[in-house]
């Protein structure tokens, strides 16, 4: 029997169905939130994996183009590989839910969404976020808390709960905030440079709307949720050996020579360390014990050794605030900037933080450069892309290059975000815009040397963008007996990543926010937490852009590249797009053979743009245009060519597939005889509107 539960978001209702489809599932959820229709099923495998070192987790929000009532492009006519938009909100929804399971799960967790219908003004991915926190809370698995997901928008210096596509079409800030009732465990954000108070306050003003959301919610798992199985795995299931080698183990690393080989500046120096000390404790453990061949020691000494590593690294900076380079806690890694990196391109920029290191490169294209999106949104194309690439030789390893991966779409997506306020519109800068962030070497932070790097690149190509963008990555170590006592280290490399408790991305302009990406590995934080993360990014990367990135190059370059193509944009009356483009595009085929242009493209609006190398070929493209959308009038004295000759006059087109009359009566006098002594096919004349009749035929006469 359907259970059936209703509440509302910022006035809108959103009704919860239980037990009505999908009964196989360990859980499932329908959300209807105004039209928006959401199945949320939660499976969890029987047999645990064995040997895993993580919680295999997978959240896959797919994305149903019926739901829009749209048949799938391409040849296959239907959904294939998820979306950009797909993949992001699987991300976020991911990042919302994990830090709240049982860490030592070890058994397959699936929560799959289908996004079954869709109103615009209800978003789907909220619905998703509610309806996976109650499936999970209604399931048997090992999930701590509940979570609530609230939209954020800011219009006139309004803060408004939950917008409507309308109001988001217009807001300074698209922000999403997950969070518990107690803490926020998620925060994803695009914003036109908002200030840190106010950021804080949309923040603050979403927790406080997430926590009469869940209290619905638990009324709910309370009445109708199953009883929780303890699926984490059972320290007592190790043998004794493993446990006498763990303690041989710690014993043999309470050295200080082994402390300080984990702390030192280089990671590869730390990487050669950690080898070398796996190798000492193999030697000495199979010296001490005999172990078992199907035992792996390796993988054994190898957890053991990391979590020595951890503790030790935490303590260093939790308590003796040192980090394990040596900075102090506030410290930016060594920054360099670079542009014109590469030659033909039509702009680059390399930046370095550290041993992390970013190439990007601009290109500019023209309207038809846009990317369609085949999607379940309004939007249908992009003007400006962001692509971000993780290769595996800039951490050292040897894995193959294949398709892009959910976490380098996720961070291509974020220095989109936090560049997109700073870019001049279409009217400004008719170009297209696509980035490319290749990240050379990696130890922390890539997306936020990205953001650097690409800021750098747009100048160097000559797009006026407005300011410097800069992003900083924020960290927390996190005393596990006083959750008061807290550290966060500004500038986060990979060690500090992985121990650590939280990574805040935070980038933006000298004059307020950009973008916000927050991950945590803990059950959320607290409101002073993300106040002091907000305030620290804001010092470090007002620091990065004034020493760093100012000092490389000051504003954009005056002139686009060479390499670029030159455009010039019209805009015309959309209904004179068809005497442009003519039948089949025969006229505007015509002007691109005539002018030598490589293309004009045009859009339903009644936007033009001409693209070629040449900017006289241009030009020459936009005068025939202008011909064929201007109507002439009597007396206007215009050049032509004479396309046809009969027995009573001349015919000269005055514009493409525009023609007058040059009447015989205009033509003969006593000296010449016929018209063909007077004109010849082909040849240049200048004419003058006499008459324009009432069937718009044009009559003109010779100029002399």
């Amino acid at each position: 029997m359907c259970k059936i539960y209703k509440t509302s978001i910022s006035g809108k209702e959103i009704i919860f169905e239980l037990d009505e489809v999908a009964e196989l599932a360990n859980s499932s959820v329908v959300v209807r939130y105004g039209d928006t229709v959401v199945l949320v099923a939660v499976t969890i495998s029987e047999n645990l994996r064995n040997g895993l070192d993580f919680f295999p987790l997978s959240v896959d929000y797919e994305e149903k183009l019926y739901s829009v009532g749209k048949i799938p492009g391409g040849f296959i006519r239907r959904e294939g590989r998820p979306s950009e938009k797909a993949v992001l909100t699987s991300r976020l929804i991911d990042r919302s839910i994990r830090p709240l399971f049982d860490k030592k799960i070890r058994n397959n967790v699936l929560v799959t969404i289908e996004v079954w219908s869709v109103d615009q003004n209800c978003s789907p991915e909220i619905a998703a976020i509610l309806g996976t926190s109650l499936a999970l809370g209604i399931s048997d698995i090992s999930f701590s808390e509940l979570i609530s997901g609230m939209n954020v928008g800011l219009i006139d210096k309004k803060i408004i709960l939950s917008p409507d596509s309308a109001q988001k079409e217009i807001s300074d800030l698209n922000l999403v905030v997950t969070s518990t009732k107690n803490k926020v465990v998620m925060i994803e954000a695009g914003a036109n440079e908002v200030n840190n108070d106010t950021m804080f306050e949309a923040i603050n003003l979403a927790h406080e709307e997430n926590k009469k959301i869940i209290k619905f919610l638990e009324k709910i798992v309370l009445e109708c949720g199953k009883e929780k199985k303890n699926n984490s795995i059972n320290k007592d299931v190790r043998s004794d050996i493993e446990d006498k080698i763990s303690e041989d183990i710690r014993f043999l690393l309470s050295t200080e020579k082994i402390i300080k080989s984990i702390i030192c500046e280089s990671k590869k120096d730390r990487e050669n360390n950690f080898n070398e000390i796996l190798d000492y404790l193999i030697k000495q453990i199979t010296e001490r014990h005999d172990f078992s061949d199907e035992m792996d020691l390796k993988s054994l000494i190898e957890r053991n050794l990391n979590d020595y590593k951890k503790e030790v690294i935490r303590k260093l900076i939790l308590i003796e605030q040192r980090r394990p380079d040596g900075r102090k806690i506030d410290e930016i890694r060594e920054l360099n900037a670079k542009i014109n990196f590469l030659p033909k391109v039509h702009g680059s920029a390399i930046f370095k933080r550290g041993q992390t290191q970013v190439l990007t490169v601009v290109t500019l294209g023209s309207s038809s450069d846009k990317q369609i999106i085949d999607g379940i949104d309004l939007e249908e194309k992009k003007r400006y892309m962001h692509h971000y690439n993780f290769p595996s030789f800039s951490v050292g390893e040897t894995r193959p290059s294949r398709a892009p991966n959910r976490r380098e779409i996720g961070h291509g997506a974020l220095a989109e975000k936090a560049l997109i306020p700073v870019l001049p519109n279409e009217d400004e800068f008719a170009y297209v815009i696509r980035l490319v962030s290749e990240v050379l070497s990696s130890n922390g932070s890539t997306s936020q040397a990205s953001i650097c790097a690409s800021s750098l690149a747009l100048m160097d190509a000559g797009v006026p963008i407005r300011d410097h963008v800069a992003g900083i990555s924020i960290g927390l170590i996190v005393d596990e007996n006083n959750e008061d006592n807290f550290v966060m280290p500004v500038d986060i490399q990979g060690l500090e990543d992985f121990f650590g408790d939280m990574d805040f991305k935070v980038a933006g302009t000298k004059l307020g926010i950009t973008a916000v990406q927050m991950d945590v590995k803990i059950n959320g934080l607290k409101l002073e937490m993300i106040k002091i993360a907000l305030d620290k990014a804001h010092v470090a990367r007002n620091f990065i852009i004034e020493n760093v990135m100012s000092e490389c190059i000051k504003k954009y370059k005056d002139n686009i590249s060479g390499n670029a193509p030159k455009i010039k944009k019209i805009v015309v009356d959309i209904d004179r797009l068809g005497d442009i483009i003519g039948p089949r595009g025969k006229t505007i085929k015509r002007i691109i053979d005539e002018t030598g242009v490589d293309k004009i493209d045009t859009e339903d609006d009644g936007k033009i743009f001409i693209v070629s190398n040449d900017m006289d070929r241009v030009n020459h493209a936009c005068e025939m245009i202008k011909k064929i959308i201007t109507d002439p009038e009597i007396n206007d004295v215009i050049f032509g060519k004479v396309t046809k000759i009969t027995k009573f006059g001349a015919f000269v087109e005055i514009a493409p597939d525009k023609e007058g009359l040059i009447h015989v009566s205009k033509l003969l006098d006593s000296r010449i005889l016929s018209v063909d002594d007077a004109l010849k096919i082909g040849q240049k004349v200048k004419v003058k509107v006499i008459n324009i009749d009432e069937q718009n035929r044009i009559n003109l006469s010779l100029i002399r």
